[in-house]
């Protein structure tokens, strides 16, 4: 008769399905960020949502003005960013549920606050336009005081979001790998801001002075999820590193 397997012998397998299990979440954490973006974007395009549109007065600031017409894909780097912080609150991790409860609606206001106060862009746009134009007024290339711009912009909203996904569910003794994961994140996030600046120059119509187009809606869906990926795989990256 065959000795009976001993339990060790299953051990490798369940380990194997632990690790796609853990991979397949991470995926689907990482993905959900993106995928609350092109559903606001779906939402926009298919309700012909535009500045022609009735909204309440107490929305206007927030519809009209000039980095409206000027940057609009941003309105949807805002919903990137609030779902990463709601993800991010929400998986697994060391923090409390009241902690969760308290830095993510914290980060949530906070962050909106940073883009659309005291009119859209906030804080964000107008620290990377003054940065840009400054730098074009003394005489820097173009594509210098752009990208300079972009950088701004992507360490305020970098910088608030960051800060708040630590202090929602992350560990909060200081980490030297933390520095160069931040560092890293900035980069995703400044290359996410130089694309969804393009969006203009690309052929992205004049939303939202007129309803978008589905041409329009196209491209400006793959501008969103070029800006995003690089971003969205380091915090796949991230979450895997962390798994026990």
């Amino acid at each position: 008769m065959m000795p009976a397997p001993s339990q060790a012998a299953f051990e490798p397998a369940r380990t194997s399905v632990a690790v796609r299990r853990h991979r397949s979440g991470s995926l689907l954490e990482a993905s959900i960020p993106i995928l609350a973006m092109l559903v606001a974007l779906a939402l926009v395009a298919g309700t012909g949502f535009s500045q022609r549109s009735a909204v309440p007065e107490v929305a206007e600031p927030w519809v009209f003005g000039y980095f409206a017409g000027r940057y609009p894909l941003f309105a949807f780097a805002l919903v990137y960013g609030l779902a990463h912080l709601a993800t991010t609150a929400a998986e697994p991790g060391p923090a409390s549920v009241p902690r969760r409860l308290l830095f993510g609606l914290a980060g949530a206001a906070i962050l909106l606050l940073a883009g659309l106060y005291p009119t859209f862009g906030g804080l964000v746009l107008r620290a990377g336009f003054a940065t840009g134009g400054m730098a074009f007024l003394t005489h820097q290339p173009l594509w210098l005081a752009y990208g300079l711009g972009a950088g701004v912009a992507a360490a305020v909203f970098g910088g608030v979001l960051g800060l708040f996904v630590i202090a929602a569910n992350r560990a909060l003794r200081p980490r030297l790998r933390r520095v160069g994961s931040g560092l890293l994140a900035f980069l995703a996030l400044w290359f996410g801001a130089a694309m969804i600046g393009l969006g203009g120059s690309l052929g992205l119509g004049p939303w939202p002075h007129r309803a978008l187009r589905p041409d329009e809606a196209g491209l400006a869906a793959l501008l969103l999820v070029a800006a995003a990926l690089p971003h969205a795989a380091l915090a796949t990256l991230s979450r895997r590193r962390r798994a026990p």
